[in-house]
């Protein structure tokens, strides 16, 4: 059998947002299957079917909407984009099938969260190879409402921020496909938010892990909880629908996120702390900058910076960070205005903790934190940066912490598995 590519291709919202732009998306999806590639479509709801829809339904039933009644709702704007787009490809000459999780060959089974649902990724991988699969065998195109599910019992679920995302990769994993193409209304994953900053550039290339850290509620970047369920193998593309082509440069996502939340000591030698005590700290950028410029000019890699308006704290190797710390000091005697003294504390460990659910997953750092104050374990500071937290303890500690907080994730993921 001639080898091809299996491609899983999702259209946002502003991409079908009428009929012109459904018709141009369906074309573009027509060339590529003269390229003998074989193509799965996801559908987001068009324009702002979604607000529309939950707006009208919310005033209707004056706010009294259960979760269940909710997703019902929100579904029905993806499920009318899955039947259009179909129609679209069908007038391109193309042999469709979308799919409605009423019907029994709904592929996506997923959690009973309502409103926020987790796709089940063992049930949906059969789901997929039974209904998906063989229909890519016979020169159809599946389309797929995006952004919902179904649970064992048949209610209709959907998957919160980033669902059709999700969707697209959860297709994309059990039918291991070559690439994801998400379709959006920018060039690609931009260097900044362009509703806010003049002039932001596409970044071209950018490991999974990376834009978790950018990851946010604008619609230019992919939401954290989609980006779990991306395969590491399988690269993703996000691409301008403007431009009605599906084989242009965008911005390639490469690798994936941890599946699990885990403890690793992100330094193998002790740290300290230096904390610079004063006043009004956070509101002197000179003051700042000029601690700044001191740990650029000494080469000392900083760990991790916490500051408020009375004191600043800079985690730091206890190797090689005593120029830096008589430069700090020096900083304290010409700014006494600002700063009163600096304190040092040394015999730290840096514990990092990691993983796909850990900014959406309630609690987390209390149950981290727990078992360390059961035994009577001092914290000497505590930092949360993009998808990760930063944990500094007794360095002599760092063994014990490690066990205590990877048997209490382990614990907590047994609680909640992860489907």
């Amino acid at each position: 059998m001639e080898n091809k590519r299996t491609l899983v291709v999702k259209f946002g919202g502003a991409s079908l947002a009428d009929g012109e732009k459904i018709k141009s998306a369906a074309k573009a999806v027509a060339d590529e299957l003269k390229k003998r590639s074989r193509i799965v479509v996801v559908v987001s709801a068009m324009g702002k079917t979604t607000d529309a829809l939950l707006d009208a339904a919310y005033a209707a039933a004056e706010g009294r909407l259960s979760p269940e009644e909710v997703d019902d709702v929100l579904s029905m704007g993806e499920r009318t984009s899955a039947r259009i787009f179909a129609s679209a490809l069908r007038s391109e000459g193309i042999k469709p099938e979308y799919f409605d999780p009423a019907e029994e060959n709904w592929p996506i089974a997923t959690d009973e969260a309502f409103t926020n649902a987790r796709p089940n990724l063992t049930v949906s991988q059969g789901l997929i190879e039974r209904h998906i699969q063989p229909l890519l065998d016979e020169g159809v195109v599946p389309v797929v409402p995006g952004f919902v599910g179904k649970t064992r019992n048949g209610a209709i679920t959907t998957l919160g921020r980033g669902g059709s995302d999700t969707t697209a990769f959860v297709l994309a994993r059990a039918l291991h496909a070559d690439q994801v193409i998400l379709v959006t209304s920018a060039e690609g994953i931009m260097t900044a938010d362009p509703k806010l900053i003049r002039n932001p550039k596409v970044i071209r290339e950018i490991q999974a892990e990376t834009l978790a850290g950018l990851a946010d509620t604008d619609a230019k970047f992919i939401h954290r909880k989609a980006l779990r369920y991306k395969d590491p193998t399988i690269d993703a593309k996000v691409i301008d629908y403007t431009v009605g082509r599906l084989d242009v440069e965008g911005t390639i996502i490469k690798g994936g996120l941890p599946q699990e939340i885990d403890a690793q000591l992100a330094c193998e030698e002790p740290l300290l702390a230096a904390t610079v005590v004063g006043k009004a700290l956070a509101d002197s950028p000179i003051f700042l900058g000029r601690v700044i410029e001191e740990i650029e000019r000494t080469g000392v890699s900083s760990l991790g910076m916490s500051t408020n308006s009375d004191c600043l704290i800079l985690y730091l190797p206890e190797k090689g960070s005593q120029e830096l710390l008589e430069r700090l000091h020096t900083l304290v005697l010409e700014h006494p205005t600002e700063a009163f003294g600096l304190a040092t504390k040394k015999g730290l460990a840096l514990v990092k903790f990691t993983g796909a659910g850990l900014e959406d997953t309630p609690g987390v750092i209390g149950r981290i934190t727990k078992p360390l104050y059961e035994s009577d374990i001092n914290i000497g500071g505590i930092l949360t940066v993009a998808s990760s937290i930063l944990l500094f303890v007794n360095w002599n500690e760092r063994e014990r912490v490690l066990q205590l907080t990877r048997e209490e994730l382990s614990v907590g993921t047994e609680r909640n598995p992860a489907c």
